[in-house]
């Protein structure tokens, strides 16, 4: 109990942070222009395959990139250990093994950018707050960083 304590005081800290995304680049490399999107709760841009946010589109290659995933490595130690284990078990938030498979890139992507209004609009962001209990901080994360954490997500989920 006192370690749950603990934790939970460590992500409220990490919450205090919070704030809008730090991505201060020009386009979106992982968006579609025109992308197809579909309507849901009256929300023209809302796709439950994606989520809510920016990403409509990510170029995924069956290879791993392991630079990359290295870099989603270091933003997890600093950012996401805290409340998330690399196996099925749950810590704070729901461990990770098996999220590729269970969401789509752009869906993930948006969630760790975009948390705070994925976890008000999306129904698998709501099941998951209803299964933690805890509302996921929003990191600041840039678009890159997303990137680089789905990269080490795959890699996790054993992509080679």
């Amino acid at each position: 109990m006192r370690q749950l304590f603990l934790i939970s005081a460590i992500c409220l800290m990490l919450a205090s942070c919070g704030g809008g995304n730090t991505n201060s680049g020009g386009g979106n490399p992982y968006s579609q222009a025109g992308a197809d999107n579909k309507t849901a709760g009256g929300n023209p841009s809302y796709d439950p395959q994606r989520g809510e946010g920016k990403f409509t589109h990510v170029d995924i290659n069956p290879k791993l990139d392991a630079a990359l995933a290295a870099n989603g490595k270091k933003t997890f130690d600093v950012k996401c250990n805290a409340c998330h284990k690399l196996n099925g078990e749950k810590l704070v938030g729901p461990g990770w093994q098996g999220v590729t498979s269970r969401h789509t890139a752009e869906w993930i992507m948006n969630f760790v950018t975009n948390t705070d209004a994925m976890i008000n609009k999306d129904p698998k962001a709501q099941a998951m707050l209803e299964l933690c209990m805890v509302r996921m901080p929003n990191q600041n994360l840039s678009d890159d960083d997303a990137r680089a954490l789905y990269e080490f997500m795959r890699q996790n989920d054993g992509v080679k």
